[in-house]
């Protein structure tokens, strides 16, 4: 019973520790795909985000450590300050190289890497956020065949993020935050027995 997709990369700034609870907490036990995520945070201070997350959703969630390897039903976290790349071998990658539009972790990066080793088997959300990091990361998803969500402006505390990734013309789907995770759902586990 394989998912019809390998990786979800989650991506949100501003006002997205709720966007990304809400999505985490309404995805099955047995979700098939590793998940990954860039949430643009304050370099200066430890994350409590795996923390946080973990009571609010059934998976696995934690702080992504450079070596580790994509396990389905796992969430990995970008650490502050830290780029998180994807390797075609589902392995972790954390870098320091220079900033993206500013913020490290990025989104675009983080986007890049998925869509260069899963192609048509990785999915990318835009969730809420200011700026407009994972624009051009939609892009490569997009053209290596993969699957783009985004937030819709309504539940989006900061539109900024997705409203630039929907701009781009590489958003599939433009969704209110409570339907985010049903669509992942579905998208990743169609053709499995429900």
């Amino acid at each position: 019973m394989d998912a019809a997709f390998d990786v979800v990369a989650l991506a949100a700034s501003a006002g997205g520790l709720t966007a990304l609870s809400s999505v985490l907490a309404d995805l099955p036990a047995g979700f098939p795909a590793g998940i990954l995520v860039v949430q643009h945070l304050d370099p200066r201070h430890r994350s409590l985000m795996a923390d946080i997350l973990n009571r609010r959703t059934r998976l696995e969630v934690k702080q992504a450590e450079d070596g580790d390897h994509l396990v389905p039903g796992r969430v990995y976290i970008a650490p502050p300050n830290r780029h998180l790349l994807l390797n075609g071998d589902g392995s972790l990658s954390l870098t320091q190289t220079e900033l993206v539009h500013f913020v490290r972790p990025s989104a675009d990066l983080l986007f890049e890497s998925v869509a260069a080793g899963y192609e048509h088997r990785a999915i990318a959300v835009v969730l809420s956020g200011s700026g407009g990091d994972g624009s051009m990361g939609v892009k490569a998803i997009k053209k290596m065949g993969g699957t783009v969500l985004a937030q819709d402006q309504r539940t989006s505390e900061f539109f900024g993020m997705p409203g630039a990734a929907i701009d781009s013309g590489n958003v599939d789907f433009v969704l209110p935050l409570e339907e985010i995770a049903p669509a992942l759902v579905t998208l990743v586990m169609k053709g499995q027995a429900q």
